[in-house]
């Protein structure tokens, strides 16, 4: 019976990783296909390579790689901004109680509900009268706020982890609060640091809607790149779409493969109590 709860697991496990590597497999060998190879079914899976869609996204899309710069730049600026208010705020929730922290506790959830549309529409005429409108600015601060509550509770987390006896000896040597959390409070937390900052980094690489409404030239991303290209005048070219795909997604499956120990240290933080 064991055994065969074993063979049942692996069989399971093989096939989530098989449907979660699937699309991203089609993707990227399409990105290598000639366009009259990429949607024969069934699916050639030995075939000549090419970068001629490649060639053809450098030299038709050159935008594409402005904006995804754009992605860098905001995906950059969210991640560290949330990094440091969930950072602050986790050890706020994790060291002090009381009424007030409680219910903001419960306003930061109640608000996470909510779908990003509903609260898009009502700060458009606010985001213009502040002049943010098209600005990297803007971009950062929505997607930080949206990712901020989740993030806060995984640093809470892995600060409950934390014996108190290690800020009273940071105390004792005459740390301050800001040199306890820069020298003994985060080096000790960065897996859980880093398993905060994935939430975030992935969603602001790939988010569309705030980036389409609120902006147009100057801090584009390459999402709204990727749909023009889908919904372009003169058809779509899906073999560069799908190379301008590959390109999107190789930073950030490169970011998550390298944190991975670090992510799952981070998410299990606080699952076991010593």
């Amino acid at each position: 019976m064991g055994l065969m709860q074993r063979g049942g697991k692996g069989l399971l496990l093989v096939l989530v990783v098989l449907w979660s590597l699937a699309p991203i497999a089609l993707i990227v060998s399409a990105s290598f296909k000639p366009a009259r190879l990429i949607f024969e079914v069934p699916p050639h899976w030995l075939f000549e390579p090419t970068l001629d869609n490649y060639r053809q996204l450098w030299s038709e899309w050159p935008q594409f790689f402005a904006c995804l710069k754009n992605s860098l730049i905001v995906t950059a600026g969210a991640t560290l901004l949330t990094v440091v208010v969930s950072s602050l705020a986790g050890y706020v929730y994790s060291r002090h109680q009381g009424r007030g922290l409680a219910a903001s506790a419960f306003f930061m959830i109640v608000i996470r509900m909510f779908p990003p549309i509903v609260i898009t529409l009502p700060l458009f005429p606010v985001v213009n009268a502040m002049h943010l409108n098209d600005s990297y600015t803007i971009l950062i601060l929505l997607y930080a706020a949206f990712f901020v509550s989740l993030s806060t509770w995984i640093v809470k987390a892995g600060i409950d982890q934390l014996p108190y006896e290690l800020e009273e000896a940071a105390k004792v040597d005459g740390a301050s609060l800001a040199q306890m959390l820069r020298m003994v409070i985060l080096p000790l937390i960065a897996p859980t640091l880093v398993a905060a900052s994935v939430f975030v980094l992935v969603f602001a690489w790939n988010e569309f809607l705030f980036a389409f409404i609120f902006t147009t030239t100057r801090a584009k991303t390459a999402p709204l790149i990727l749909s023009e290209m889908m919904g372009a005048a003169t058809g779509v070219d899906w073999g560069v779409v799908f190379a301008a795909a590959t390109v999107q997604l190789v930073p950030v499956l490169l970011f998550v493969v390298l944190a991975q120990k670090y992510l799952v240290a981070g998410l299990t933080a606080g699952s076991v109590k010593s």
